[in-house]
């Protein structure tokens, strides 16, 4: 395969680049690869919550706390309100020539950092601060052509980022939590600490971490009126059936009584449903067919 761009390359004349394969190299750029299979993101009332929550802690610069069981779509929001697929995308090592600083990171001017598993004190107290600085550097660049901050002063100390949303906010430990505010008391933006049910309860622990917390909000399942009105989106509709569409909507409603609202177990019971279909070439929707998706899960059982 040749290379995306000839005049940029680590090798050499007459370098094959076996040295890679030999070597104790990690991986080469943090940006995610491209994910074009993913399915257009769907704008449910939850979303919208969480979206004004956001908001509001963007606008006032508290500390909010957002909580909620897994696969809800917590990180799937937050993800999305910040724009963080699109600047892991346009955020890259491997190319001179950037091209636009996407839109929707210029709106959200929110940075986005998830702590490892076995984080540490020293990851932190260089990562909330890399993350955030090149969101301001990005508005620079954005409005001016250039990063220059002894020019446009503004965007030092992170001064352009209005928003760090902290996702996995249960992996930091007592030290983290004091560096999370630690840091928002030098600076003047909003955070928002993501974790699972009972963080909150764990902060009350904390109290002077707990008392910056200036709104919470509950990420909770969706409804299943609105999970069956995704559903309609996410599926075809049943067309002339012989039946009139009861089987196609037995079959939407078994989804949703299997999921109970879980956006993440919704994506993997749609996944296995359109295997199903495939390997019995169907083009319906039935319950014996959902059934079958549910038992090459561990949903149910």
């Amino acid at each position: 395969m040749p290379p995306t761009d000839s005049e940029h390359s680590l090798r050499k004349k007459g370098d094959d680049g076996r040295r890679f394969l030999l070597g104790d190299f990690g991986e080469v750029n943090a940006s995610a690869p491209p994910r074009p299979d993913l399915p257009p993101f769907q704008t449910t009332h939850e979303h919208r919550r969480f979206v004004e929550f956001a908001d509001a802690v963007r606008t006032h610069r508290y500390i909010g706390l957002c909580w909620g069981p897994p696969g809800v779509g917590k990180t799937l929001s937050a993800r999305h309100y910040a724009g963080a697929d699109d600047w892991e995308q346009w955020d890259s090592i491997f190319t001179d020539t950037l091209g636009p600083v996407p839109e929707r990171v210029l709106d959200a001017r929110t940075a986005f950092f998830t702590p490892t598993v076995a984080t540490t004190p020293r990851q932190i107290d260089r990562g909330l601060p890399r993350a955030c600085q090149r969101i301001s550097f990005a508005v620079d660049f954005a409005e001016h052509g250039v990063v220059d901050p002894y020019v446009h002063t503004e965007s030092r100390s992170s001064g352009r980022t209005e928003l760090l949303i902290i996702d996995e906010a249960d992996r930091l430990k007592a030290t983290g939590l004091e560096q999370v505010r630690d840091y928002f008391d030098h600076h003047h933006m909003g955070v928002i600490l993501i974790g699972m049910p009972g963080i909150e309860k764990r902060l009350a622990r904390y109290p002077q971490l707990y008392s910056r917390i200036g709104f919470a909000h509950e990420y909770r399942h969706l409804s299943p009126d609105e999970l069956t009105a995704v559903l309609a989106r996410r599926l075809p509709a049943a067309g002339d059936a012989a039946d009139g569409g009861v089987a196609h909507a037995t079959a939407i409603a078994t989804i949703v009584r299997i999921t109970a609202g879980n956006f993440r177990l919704v994506d993997r019971l749609l996944t296995q449903i359109e295997r199903v279909q495939t390997v019995n070439d169907l083009d319906v929707l039935t319950p014996e067919v959902v059934e079958a998706a549910r038992q090459a899960l561990l949903i149910g059982h």
